[in-house]
Formats: structure tokens, C-alpha cells, sequence
């Protein structure tokens, strides 16, 4: 498996110039904060009242802005920041103990991620009326479980064995570590924050500039497109991945949106009377040239699972014999921060897992013979698409993981299969539905879990612990996200007009997985794209073997292309900014002899994670007065939202340059 560069915090002197291609933090402490002799209070009741409350409130938001604009806001630095003001507030609080707080509470944005992209498609098909509280909750809440189950072998092989960076789960930590130890740390977060939120109120919730650049022009035949995202967020997650992967996330982009969007449009034409080209490039990506990714991710999927089988079976040896040493005559001491729950509890927790999702799927679709294959399909889909979450996690962060393209392969395959078996077009796509539900809920956990598990390890958390959490936090969003769908649905219409609903919420990615299910069945994909995008990551994964073997420190892991390609291209370009920076402050380190580097290091991530703490703080908050009054632009300080974005790009120039200011401050006072 391709392991990540060093990075100018941990790279010996005189190899700055290559360390600078990778992440600017270590991709894990030598030592936890909290060594493994010293145990405090992890799960306490107000933690655990307080975790299933923030779970349940995050899903409801989370849902409705996910319905309604197609995103939803990760929730692990969020809910650290909200569990630290509440434990204070209630007397005290250490550092474990909120952060078992925010590993409850962010799998509730998570798991309504999991359930919005998929669910809703069941009404758009036409097969539900409303949502049932029942098949929704069980849906949900087995998905859940599963990609919490299936996260506790992969955490030893993703964060233990092969670490990966998990930029969001580091940022957590070091916002938790801040909030613990106070003084400077925690005023970078805390300025920060305050740019992140300002800049995100400002765009989102006052309207004063749009959030994205976009421009394309006509040029012969076809057309040329560019455009970026204006979010500090975003440069904070390419900054902490490091240049390697953000130049690879780019490409991806590229490779879509400058490349095979332009040859598409040459041989099809630009219809006459277009006027809107970036419309119309959106479209192209949207019905067609989004399917690379999907083929990508389909390869890149099982590289990935191909490629950690060494780090998974250690894991699972490791995960055995810890048990077995715990219940021998003379017990080894595992250490704190190494005891995962018993893997042979996880094992028959999966087992009985096969038999509602057996039942709930003969009561789809009524065949008994092909409940049974499909529930295993379902377990082994799950499976390999949690591990390749995680592993997208560890690249490139839960925010930017393109979990919809996860869940567009598996309705892909299961629509195949079941066409294979006979199901016909009456239940063959809710079928493919019901399956990619499940999947996509325990990749979306598994995801965000595995930021949480390597915030943990960071920390010095016990795993077993934060992975009961996760499950508490799974069970409490699952209860309440069936009742806020139903809501949602009786007041504005969920992806389907009319007569009571003319306006509905669009719920775009579960109308994309209701095409892609029905398409199947009526044999209209675009096939051609799909197997293109896996030529792509076969190309892709040959050139970083070669690039393995004559030990280049650029690598290119095939996801980190994949990802790329199946985002919008404006996402790849402020993480570019981000990685840009990282490798512009590597330099300035390395031309002054390292000094004062592992300073600036800190300071540059501390500043980064504040960033996207405030982006990510108000954009859930102002989903309160967005979901009060049904209108995206409540806020908004003009009658007509101002459209332009060159306010928000003269800010974003500026928070980049503060952000390289802060990363390089410690060399510029060492050299004084």
C-alpha cells in the first residue's frame, strides 16, 4: 500500500526539498498525549447524554441541508468544540472525555450523509409514498453498526501498521490538545475560527459574494472550463494532506473537467443557443463524464483492499491474540491505547447482522433464494467499500470523501447482479436502492470513524471505548433520522413535484442513485465512461508501482486520482492552494537550516484546523434559521443575493497568505 511522505515536522535535515511533496504534520505521535499508564474517565453519563443529544441534532441538520443543497458539514471538530464549553460549563471535563463526546456525536452527521444520498430514492422511484419508520430506522441504524464494526480491523491497518494522514482527525486532535493546555495553541485556533466562521457567514449566510469562481468559454468546437471553491476550508485540508495528494486530487479534477469534458463536448457539439457554458460543462459532468470516477473508484476500490490485506490480516492476528492473552492463565497486559473491542465479538456481531438484513430484503422483494445472496453481497460490499472510506479518509479527509461515488459503484454492481438473477425493472432498482443504503451508511460511518479512532490515537484514547461510542451515536441518529425525513417531506417534498409541493428540496445525490438504479435496468449508463475511468486507475496503479520500486518520494495512490475525478473541479483547487502552501513553507525551512520548523509546523496546523472549526461551526448553525424559515438566503443582508466573487477571492488570497505567515513566523524569529 502506498505509505505517505514525511513531512518538514518529522524530516531529517537536508531532505526538505522532497519531505515537501508530503503532509506538514506526522502522520502519528510516537507518544499519545495521554500515555497508556495513565487512565481517565472516558465514558461517563454526561458524556454519554451529552454525545447522544449532539447526535441526534446534528442528523436533523445535517438532513435537511444534505436534501436540500447536496453537502453536509463534517461534525467531529464542531462537536469538540460544543462538548468543550459544555463539560466546562458543567464543572470540568478532561480531554478523553470530550473526546468521546465528539466521536458520539459526529457519527449523527455522518449517518444521515449515509441516509439522505440513498433513502429519498425510494420515493423518487415512486416505491414509497412517505418514509416507514421501521425499514428506514433498520436501514440506517445496521448500516451504521456495520461500518462501526468493520472500522475496528482497519483501524490497526490504516492508523497502527500503514498510517495514513486523516487531516480531520489530527485537526481534532489538536483541537482538543489546545483546549487541554491552553496558551498560544489555542489562539491560533481561536483567531482562526473566527476567519473561518466570518468568511463562511459572509459567503453562505449574508450573501455579500458567491462561493465559486467559475468560468468557461467557447473555443472552436469545445469549450474551456476553470473554476475553485472560495473556502479556507478547503486550503486547511490541502495544507494538512500535504502537495503530493493535493497535486493528485488536482489532476483528477483536470483530467475530468479539462480534458474529457472539452472531448465530449468536440464530438457531441455544443447545442446552439447555449449561452450558459458552465451550465452546460456542469451537465456533461453530471450525466456523463462523472462515470470516470465511478470506474476509478470501482479499481481503485479493490486495489486499495488488495493492498492493505497484509496490514488487515495483522490487524485481525493482532486483534485475536490480544484477546486470547487476555483470557489466558497469565494474562498479557495489552496496552490501554491498544485494546480494540474483542475481534471475535465483532465477528459474531456480523453474523447476526446477515439475519435482519435477510428479512428486510425478502420483504422488498420477495424471493427468498435471493434475499439470502444479496444479504451477503450486502455484508462484502460493506466491507470493502468501509475499507476504502477509510482509506479515501486518511487521504484526503471525511469532508472531501466522496462517499456518493462509493455508493453510486455499489448500486451499480447490486443493480448488475440482481438484472443477472432476473429481478425485473418493478423491484430490481429499489432493491439496488436498498442495498446501496445500507453500504453507503457504513462507508459514511466508517469514514468519519476512522477520523475520529486516529484523533484517538493521537490522543490516547482507549479504542474500545470510542468504538462503543460510535456505536451509541450510530443508534441514537438512526431513531430520530426516519421522523425527520417524514418532516421534511409532509412540509416541503423530497426530489419529486407536485400539486402540494411544486418547489421541493432537489435531494441531488439521491436522485443521481435512483438514475443509476434505474438505468441499469433499463440499459442506458453510460458504459462507455465507466470502463474508461478503470482503464484510467489501471494506468494510474502501474505508474505508482513503478514509481514504488525506484523509491520516488511522489507517489499516486489511484483513490486520491479517483477522488478527483468524480468531485466538481472547483473542490481540487483551493486544496491545491493548501498543499501549495505546505510545500512553499517546507522550502523557507529548508533554506534556513530547519530552524525553528517543528514550530511552525504546529503553529501552521493549529491555525488550519481553526479554519475549518469555523467554517464548520457556522455552517451548522445557520442551518437552524435555513430550516425555520425554508429559505437559503434568510440571512442575507441584500434583497438579491450579490453574485460576484471577487470579494471572496481577495479574502481567500488573504487567509492563504496568513496561513503561510503563521506556518513560517518561527523561522523568520529564530533567524532574528
Amino acid at each position: 500500500m502506498p505509505r505517505p511522505g514525511r513531512g518538514f515536522l518529522d524530516a531529517p535535515r537536508g531532505r526538505f526539498e522532497n519531505a515537501a511533496m508530503a503532509s506538514p504534520i506526522s502522520t502519528g505521535p510516537d507518544e499519545p498525549f495521554i500515555p497508556p499508564a495513565r487512565s481517565l474517565p472516558e465514558i461517563t453519563i454526561r458524556a454519554l447524554v451529552l454525545g447522544v443529544l449532539l447526535s441526534a441534532v446534528l442528523a436533523a441538520a445535517n438532513a435537511y441541508l444534505g436534501l436540500f443543497a447536496g453537502l453536509t458539514v463534517s461534525a467531529s471538530i464542531p462537536a469538540a468544540v460544543i462538548s468543550m464549553g459544555v463539560l466546562r460549563a458543567l464543572g470540568g471535563g478532561n480531554i478523553l472525555e470530550n473526546n468521546i463526546v465528539q466521536t458520539a456525536a459526529s457519527a449523527g452527521e455522518s449517518l444521515a450523509a449515509g441516509v439522505i444520498f440513498t433513502i429519498p430514492a425510494l420515493v423518487i422511484l415512486g416505491v414509497w409514498t412517505e418514509f416507514d419508520y421501521v425499514e428506514t430506522t433498520i436501514m440506517a441504524g445496521l448500516g451504521g453498526v456495520i461500518g462501526v464494526l468493520f472500522t475496528i480491523p482497519l483501524r490497526r491497518a490504516l492508523i497502527v501498521e500503514d498510517p495514513l494522514q486523516f487531516p480531520e482527525g489530527v485537526a481534532t486532535a489538536e483541537v482538543l490538545k489546545a483546549g487541554d493546555q491552553g496558551g498560544s495553541g489555542v489562539k491560533y485556533i481561536a483567531v482562526a475560527g473566527l476567519v473561518g466562521g466570518l468568511f463562511k457567514f459572509g459567503e453562505a449566510g449574508l450573501r455579500l459574494w458567491g462561493a465559486v469562481f467559475q468560468a468557461a468559454g467557447q473555443a472552436g468546437s469545445t469549450l474551456l472550463y476553470f473554476g475553485s471553491n472560495l473556502s479556507p476550508a478547503l486550503v486547511a485540508v490541502g495544507y494538512i494532506v500535504g502537495l503530493n495528494i493535493a497535486i493528485l486530487v488536482f489532476l483528477g479534477g483536470a483530467l475530468n473537467w479539462l480534458v474529457a469534458i472539452p472531448l465530449y463536448a468536440a464530438a457531441s457539439g455544443i447545442p446552439e443557443g447555449t449561452t450558459d457554458l458552465v451550465a452546460y460543462a456542469e451537465g456533461v459532468w453530471s450525466s456523463q463524464t462523472r462515470y470516470l470516477g465511478v470506474g476509478a473508484m470501482v479499481v481503485g476500490g479493490v486495489w486499495a483492499l488488495l493492498s492493505l490485506r497484509r496490514s488487515l490480516a495483522r490487524g485481525i492476528r493482532a486483534s485475536l491474540a490480544a484477546w486470547r492473552e487476555s483470557r489466558g492463565a497469565t494474562p498479557t497486559a495489552v496496552p490501554r491505547t491498544e485494546q480494540d473491542t474483542p475481534f471475535t465479538w465483532v465477528g459474531v456481531a456480523l453474523l447476526i447482522s446477515l439475519v435482519p438484513l435477510y428479512l428486510v430484503f425478502d420483504y422488498f422483494i420477495g424471493d427468498e433464494a435471493i434475499a439470502a445472496v444479496m444479504a451477503g453481497v450486502m455484508l462484502l460490499a460493506g466491507f470493502l467499500f468501509s475499507a476504502v472510506a477509510g482509506y479515501m479518509a486518511g487521504l484526503v479527509g471525511s469532508s472531501n470523501n466522496p462517499i456518493s461515488g462509493v455508493t453510486i459503484a455499489t448500486i451499480l454492481t447490486s443493480a448488475l447482479l440482481l438484472y443477472a438473477l432476473g429481478t425485473g425493472e418493478a423491484k430490481g432498482p429499489a432493491s439496488a436502492i436498498f442495498i446501496g443504503a445500507v453500504v453507503c451508511c457504513a462507508a459514511a460511518i466508517a469514514g468519519d470513524n476512522m477520523q475520529d479512532l486516529k484523533a484517538g490515537h493521537v490522543l490516547g484514547a482507549t479504542p474500545w471505548k470510542q468504538q462503543v461510542m460510535q456505536i451509541v451515536g450510530v443508534l441514537a441518529a438512526a431513531a430520530v433520522i426516519a421522523p425527520i425525513l417524514a418532516l421534511l417531506h409532509e412540509a416541503y417534498g423530497i426530489g419529486v413535484e407536485s400539486a402540494a409541493h411544486p418547489d421541493p428540496l432537489p435531494a441531488p445525490q439521491a436522485s443521481l442513485m435512483a438514475s443509476v438504479a434505474r438505468g441499469v435496468f433499463h440499459q442506458d449508463l453510460p458504459w462507455g465512461w465507466i470502463a474508461a475511468g478503470m482503464g484510467i486507475a489501471v494506468g494510474i496503479i502501474v505508474l505508482d508501482v513503478i514509481l514504488e520500486r525506484r523509491g520516488s518520494d511522489f507517489r499516486t495512490p489511484v483513490l486520491a486520482v479517483a477522488v478527483g475525478i468524480y468531485l466538481p473541479f472547483q473542490l481540487s483547487v483551493p486544496i491545491l492552494a493548501g498543499g501549495l502552501v505546505a510545500w512553499a513553507a517546507a522550502r523557507f525551512y529548508a533554506a534556513r537550516g530547519g530552524r525553528g520548523r517543528e514550530a511552525g509546523g504546529k503553529a501552521g496546523l493549529l491555525f488550519a484546523a481553526g479554519l475549518i472549526t469555523g467554517e464548520a461551526l457556522i455552517g451548522i448553525l445557520m442551518a437552524v434559521p435555513i430550516v425555520a424559515t425554508g429559505d437559503k438566503n434568510a440571512l442575507a443582508l441584500f434583497e438579491e443575493a450579490v453574485e460576484t466573487p471577487v470579494p471572496g477571492i481577495l479574502l481567500l488570497v488573504l487567509v492563504i497568505a496568513a496561513l503561510y505567515r503563521i506556518a513560517t513566523a518561527p523561522a523568520r524569529s529564530a533567524s532574528a
